[in-house]
């Protein structure tokens, strides 16, 4: 019989780290397109190209915190899944699973209403100015319409990796993409929708996207098909607590965002201010396609990581980290190789202005200065959460959010508005040394042998 899934307890771990990350970082990547793309046409449109910029760039915290609760669920909910698996144990798997979907539905309908209650006072909050904000509210209002199947789509998507069909996974996220890309120049520049023809253009590409996991996830391929349950509070405060780690990471990614418009928007000044949120922006944009890449492969391995720990087998737990923090190394080089010689080109994407050109590709070069070591900050980060270790990859998640918005908020103050880039490439070194210091404290303690693993619950 031909075989249509991949093992996680016997298969060869270099062969199953490629065959699962891989795919998941495309994924990773496809799904930045949504974001990417609706940025490069809405900086084309023309006259208001640069503020409808802007005022995405402004919406952008916001919408990584919405995200943040599907990842909250689907890490949470489909690494306790896979320790069921690797444990044998279908049954269990199978109320995890309907207890995730129940709590990102409801996830859903609270975040919705809240968001739409909130978005004006958050974008004033976030450093929307009198000229961005317009631009900004259409593309909120639209965007949060659309969170039930941007949760969903995202959250459930897990699942389908954890039992072993990562290619499927990948195709949720690139049908999502194809959409998306269709849609934008339709909706933005044949209709003169502008930047609400980019929010709905996203929002119709989310629906597709969620409507091909649910019907996956339901199809009779799947070992455990998807059901709906009542949710058990025990086991949604156990998923809340395994994914909170993960969700801390991208929530905060979002404070980061809003302490960095704020900072630039006020050192900038009313001359200054909007053009140092238009290249941070693109700075961002660039950004994302380093790190969603890396969340994909360290996210992508999680599955299989956990099947082994409820497996209890150390040995394919540490062959595990170690190649996927080869994968992650190879990719990061790669991407500081590319920041160095063609930045430029992925700016003029975005805008023809020579200011905004020259700001921002400075701005790539100096984001990305410590990419190659913050590789270790998220193997580590991710590999802790996928061994329950949740107290570690809480507190190390923490610390390099916690460095990078205090340093965002006092080089400007030391030196100029154009400091606050420095913040990253800070943070992430200091983050990346304290993972690996904390991880060789796990794996002396955990992993250096073929021991039991039932210690390492945090």
């Amino acid at each position: 019989m031909k075989k249509k899934t991949n093992d996680f307890g016997n298969d060869s771990i270099p062969v199953l780290v490629l065959k699962i990350s891989i795919p998941f970082m495309f994924a990773q990547f496809v799904n930045v397109l949504y974001s990417i793309v609706d940025r490069i046409y809405i900086g084309n449109i023309p006259v208001i190209g640069d503020v409808s910029l802007a005022g995405a760039g402004v919406c952008a915290p916001i919408i990584t915190l919405l995200s943040s609760f599907a990842t909250l669920i689907g890490i949470g909910g489909s690494v306790l899944f896979s320790m069921r698996l690797g444990a044998g144990d279908k049954d269990r798997a199978k109320v995890i699973l309907a207890n995730s979907f129940s709590l990102l539905i409801l996830f859903s309908a609270v975040l919705t209403v809240l968001f739409l209650l909130t978005k004006d006072a958050l974008l004033l909050w976030f450093g929307a100015s009198e000229t961005i904000y317009p631009y900004a509210n259409t593309y909120m209002t639209i965007y949060t319409l659309g969170t039930f199947f941007a949760l969903l789509s995202m959250g459930m998507n897990y699942f389908i990796t954890a039992q072993g069909f990562p290619m499927l996974g990948m195709a949720t996220t690139l049908i999502g993409a194809i959409v998306n890309i269709i849609l934008d120049p339709v909706f933005i520049f044949a209709f003169h929708l502008n930047i609400a023809g980019a929010a709905l253009a996203t929002v119709i590409a989310q629906f597709a996207s969620c409507l091909f996991v649910l019907c996956t996830l339901r199809s009779l391929r799947m070992p455990i098909p998807l059901t709906l349950a009542k949710p058990d509070k025990p086991l949604a405060l156990k998923i809340i607590r395994m994914g909170f780690s993960p969700f801390l990471i991208l929530a905060t990614d979002s404070i980061i965002i809003i302490a960095m418009n704020a900072v630039l928007q006020y050192h900038g000044g009313p001359e200054y201010g909007d053009t140092l949120i238009t290249c941070a922006t693109i700075v961002q944009s660039y950004m994302l396609l380093i790190t969603s890449p890396m969340l994909g492969i360290t996210g992508g391995s999680q599955p299989l990581i956990s099947f082994n720990y409820g497996a209890n087998k150390a040995d394919r737990i540490r062959k595990s980290i170690f190649c996927v923090l080869a994968l992650c190394v190879c990719f990061t080089t790669v991407m500081f190789a590319l920041s160095r010689i063609i930045p430029q080109y992925f700016v003029r994407i975005f805008t023809g202005n020579p200011e905004y050109i020259q700001l921002s590709v400075w701005g790539i070069r100096i984001f990305t200065l410590a990419v190659i070591p913050l590789s270790f900050q998220y193997v580590f980060v991710d590999a802790l959460t996928a061994l329950s270790l949740t107290g570690h990859s809480l507190s190390l998640s923490l610390f390099r959010k916690i460095t990078y918005f205090l340093a965002t908020c006092i080089f400007p103050l030391l030196f100029t508005a154009q400091s606050a880039f420095f913040a990253e490439p800070f943070a992430d070194t200091i983050a990346a040394v304290t993972s690996s210091i904390t991880f060789l404290f796990v794996y002396k303690k955990y992993l250096s042998g073929k021991g039991n693993l039932t210690g390492m619950h945090s």
